[in-house]
């Protein structure tokens, strides 16, 4: 679409979520030319690679986040058109006039998969073994940050979970007082899955309470209180959900099923969408946008998302220790080019790691520097003309967009600064157990907004958050963190955020490269799917029209 037409479309969609968060022949399955024959309404999904579980406290990515949505439903639900925050197992809920108390008042039929009663002690049991140390989640910090004496729990200075702020006066309601008033919470708790309920009565069954990729989660174990529960899941190929008879909103869904497909190679998803296999998919080929935007209209989807592509570096591996080399490498990448001739979806290049006008904050700060600055830098690091500093290995999880940004950029080092750069692809779940274990020195990655929130793109980069994988530090940053978390005003918060974009832009643990947009396909028989910056589209309102 038109620069200004997209331009109009997010901030549109952002204002309306500042309260939450090829020339191929047509298939006779999909678009115009769709077959009149009716069938079941099920909905199948092209999901990227295999999730690597499907814990809602352990999971940390995007392909496993979606499947999570359909098998589990916190207090509060995000709503289908802009994500605001509507009644989940909570009913009602009240804000203390301080801002400090919040009272969730859970409906009388809210239940497990399995039959049984929920209570508002399944959800202080859950955000028990959430803040654990043991279990050591990497999303604690979206309740240690707010919730009184949640921190001090999740660091083993506490022992007493009663002392944290969390409280079940009665089975139907949960008090949670908070550190510092959060306007935002509410965005978070309807939008994330760190605030969901959790079985802990049936996890126990299958194994200790903190530990990962539990046998619970597998088919004919889980137990879930979502709007679908677990019926297969093939390795590699298809997990598949069917209508929770239990959900205390069942009335309200309308598909027989859900299947979501494992493939992470486009070009293989974009034939299954043409031949009918698949009503959604994940992404496009590279190669295939423009056919697909002049020809074929009526499946084409481009979104606004928010979400930034980055390079993380590991600050610990030379010569990434060094900040200069970092910024010379961020400055040394053509990213206008990347966006024009590779990704071709309306990206927009970032200098910045906060998304632009994200509930009406824009970063200040953005790198700045032509290829001379960046020269200098790295001869003043000791490398001049690339002489002498080590190979960087640039690692990307596997996908044709992530090799192909990857091959332009390790041309762009190659020829700007005489960096060498040595390409490496891992499959999804060995690059997150690599990601997470810092066993690599430089490697692809992005980070899509949890909820709508500038606070969402700054509080990962403190030294102590389970998602930081960079390795850096800084005590000026984590000052400033906290004292956003407790800024008694909108205004005075955003101005705290300008200066953790500077030093984020002056440290460069992370480069970022592009802004986001979601480039995709779908049936137009998908009915009650609507463009949301997060990417969420809750199951229960889906249908297929016939």
């Amino acid at each position: 679409m038109p620069s200004r037409v997209f331009s109009l479309l997010l901030a549109g969609a952002l204002l309306a979520l500042a309260g939450c968060g090829k020339k191929e022949a047509a298939s006779t399955n999909n678009g115009t030319n769709a077959a009149t024959a009716p069938r079941p309404q099920i909905l199948r999904i092209g999901n990227g690679a295999e999730p690597k579980g499907i814990d809602p406290q352990d999971i940390t990515g995007v392909t496993e986040g979606k499947i999570v949505m359909a098998l589990f439903e916190g207090l509060l639900t995000p709503d289908p058109h802009d994500l605001h925050p509507l009644p989940g197992v909570a009913e009602t809920w009240d804000i203390s006039p301080d801002g400090l108390t919040y009272t969730f008042h859970l409906r009388a039929n809210a239940k497990w998969s399995n039959g049984d009663p929920l209570t508002a002690a399944d959800f202080i049991a859950s955000y028990r073994r959430m803040l654990s140390p043991k279990f050591a989640s990497e999303y604690a910090y979206l309740l240690y940050n707010f919730v009184v004496g949640a921190k001090d729990y999740y660091d083993g200075k506490l022992t007493d979970f009663t002392k944290v702020g969390f409280a079940a006066p009665d089975p139907r309601t949960l008090v949670v007082t908070l550190l510092n008033p959060t306007p935002y919470l509410l965005n978070i708790i309807a939008c994330h899955q760190a605030w969901n309920v959790v079985p802990v009565n049936t996890i126990a069954q299958y194994g200790p309470l903190e530990a990962k990729d539990g046998a619970w989660t597998k088919p004919g174990h889980l137990v879930g209180n979502g709007p679908f529960i677990l019926k297969d899941w093939l390795p590699k190929q298809k997990i598949t959900v069917v209508p929770n008879p239990n959900y205390w909103d069942a009335a309200k869904v309308k598909l027989a099923g859900i299947e979501f497909y494992a493939v992470d190679d486009a070009a293989a998803e974009e034939q299954m969408f043409r031949t009918g296999q698949l009503d959604v998919t994940d992404t496009m080929p590279l190669t295939k946008i423009d056919t697909y935007r002049r020809d074929h209209p009526d499946t084409f989807r481009l979104e606004p998302y928010l979400g930034v592509y980055f390079y993380r570096c590991n600050v610990t591996r030379p010569p990434l220790t060094d900040k200069r080399v970092r910024r010379a490498l961020a400055l040394a990448i053509d990213r206008e080019a990347i966006v024009k001739n590779i990704t071709r979806g309306d990206q927009r290049p970032a200098y910045a790691v906060s998304y632009p006008g994200t509930a009406g904050y824009t970063p200040v700060a953005h790198l700045t520097g032509d290829l001379a600055e960046a020269r200098r830098l790295l001869a003043e690091a000791g490398y001049p003309g690339g002489k002498g500093c080590p190979p960087i290995e640039l690692l990307y999880n596997t996908s044709e967009a992530h090799k192909a940004i990857a091959e332009a950029i390790q041309q762009m080092w190659h020829d700007n600064l005489g960096v060498e750069v040595r390409l490496t692809n891992q499959e999804w779940a060995a690059y997150q157990d690599t990601q997470h274990t810092h066993n690599f020195t430089m490697m692809r990655a992005a980070w899509v907004a949890d909820y709508v929130d500038p606070h969402v793109f700054l509080e990962i980069w403190s030294s102590d958050n389970g998602n930081n994988d960079t390795l850096w530090a800084n005590a000026d940053y984590d000052r400033l963190l906290q004292s956003a978390l407790a800024a008694k005003t909108q205004e005075a918060r955003y101005a705290i955020y300008q200066k953790m974009d500077a030093i984020l832009v002056d440290e460069c643990p992370v480069i970022p490269i592009y802004y986001y947009t979601r480039v995709y396909a779908m049936n137009p028989k998908v009915q009650g799917w609507y463009p949301t910056l997060l990417d969420l589209h809750p199951y229960k309102y889906l249908s297929l029209e016939n």
